[in-house]
């Protein structure tokens, strides 16, 4: 093997390309490894419809402004693919890619990464790996032996799939509204979620939300728990969709049913319901499986971190993965603040910190 570089990271998406920028500014020696066939992350499977829920001023990643799209006031997945793969030419960010990596061990004071590729060895290592690998779907009664259509939502394209079907849209976040609204067009749907959703008010947007994920980090950081606003990136956002479903009267919720049958699902008081597909709306879990060699990894997916460090392990950073590394860490402009903490704690590892100067 050859001799270790500084830093490895792990993830080409928004949250490695963030934390390579700042390292860029350094004299450190890094490269990211990127496990998808191009630039972009998870945004390169998100549904053919989807947009922002945050002008591009506000979802711009640290040192170039997204563009804004002429006649379109929230980005569409579109326009932030082509950002993020002008942002990689833009700063010449030592991306490769498709590498795949298998798994992450430690050798005394090296990390060393297990490719598709061969080994990799670094002295620091960030782990920026997101969470779409890891879709999480609740393990409902009798799920095996429904017969319909399952997707989850890092699935689904768009919904000409479901026209004229029966279809259970379970899920009470951003993601659930936004298909509902979309699939609701075209098919007979139920929203499934676990409690009534809660929808923002039409003027609130991700420029509202990102500045009360800021008040609550300087309100924590302060001691300062009483201050810390109300309101987060859960709450729905009445982009445009939604609120065109809410004019139509589908924008309405119901409780859980509590198991499946081969041919629908059944709800708490014994009605039956005949259910054609089910799109899974439930979020995701860290995709972290690959430093699980390293006996740190809960069975959560999650490691003890003190901000983005991990406390038990040094040299290892986790950037990106949203509350548990930082305030509004899994948006565009969000991760900016814990990737340049990031890049500043990396060279206080390997050495004296230009970034401070």
């Amino acid at each position: 093997m050859t001799d270790p570089i500084d830093v490895l990271i792990l993830g080409g998406g928004q949250a490695g390309l963030a934390t390579g920028y700042f390292l860029r500014r350094t004299q450190r020696a890094f490269a990211i490894l990127d496990g998808e066939a191009g630039p972009g992350g998870a945004w390169r499977h998100g549904w053919d419809s989807l947009h922002l829920f945050s002008p591009a001023e506000w979802s711009s990643l640290p040192g170039w402004q997204m563009p804004a799209t002429p006649g379109d006031v929230y980005p569409s997945r579109d326009a932030v693919l082509a950002y993020i793969a002008a942002y990689e030419q833009r700063y010449g960010l030592p991306v490769e890619r498709p590498v795949e990596v298998l798994s992450v061990r430690r050798d005394a004071d090296v990390f060393i990464v297990e490719t598709d590729r061969g080994l990799r060895r670094s002295r620091a290592l960030v782990a920026a790996t997101g969470t779409w690998r890891k879709p999480y779907v609740p393990d409902y009664p009798d799920r095996d032996r429904f017969q319909g259509l399952q997707i989850h939502s890092a699935d689904y394209r768009n919904a000409e799939a479901f026209a004229g079907k029966r279809v259970l849209v379970v899920g009470g976040g951003n993601s659930g509204a936004q298909i509902l609204a979309e699939v609701s067009k075209v098919a007979d749907v139920t929203w499934v979620t676990p409690a009534a959703p809660i929808f923002l008010p039409d003027d609130v947007d991700g420029r509202v939300l990102f500045q009360r994920a800021t008040e609550r980090w300087r309100a924590a950081q302060e001691g300062r728990a009483a201050d810390i606003p109300a309101g987060g990136f859960g709450d729905i956002v009445m982009v445009p969709p939604v609120r065109e479903a809410r004019a139509r009267g589908v924008l309405q919720s119901v409780r859980p049913f509590v198991r499946f049958t081969p041919g629908g699902v059944v709800w708490d008081d014994g009605a039956e319901t005949p259910v054609d597909a089910v799109i899974w709306c439930t979020g995701f879990r860290p995709a972290t499986d690959i430093l699980r060699p390293l006996g740190i990894v809960d069975d959560a997916g999650r490691i003890e971190t003190e901000g983005t460090r991990a406390v038990s392990l040094p040299g290892l950073w986790l950037v990106g993965y949203g509350e548990w590394t930082g305030s509004a860490s899994a948006t565009l402009i969000g991760v900016m603040r814990t990737a340049r903490a990031t890049a500043l704690e990396i060279e206080r590892f390997l050495g004296a910190s230009p970034l401070e100067n």
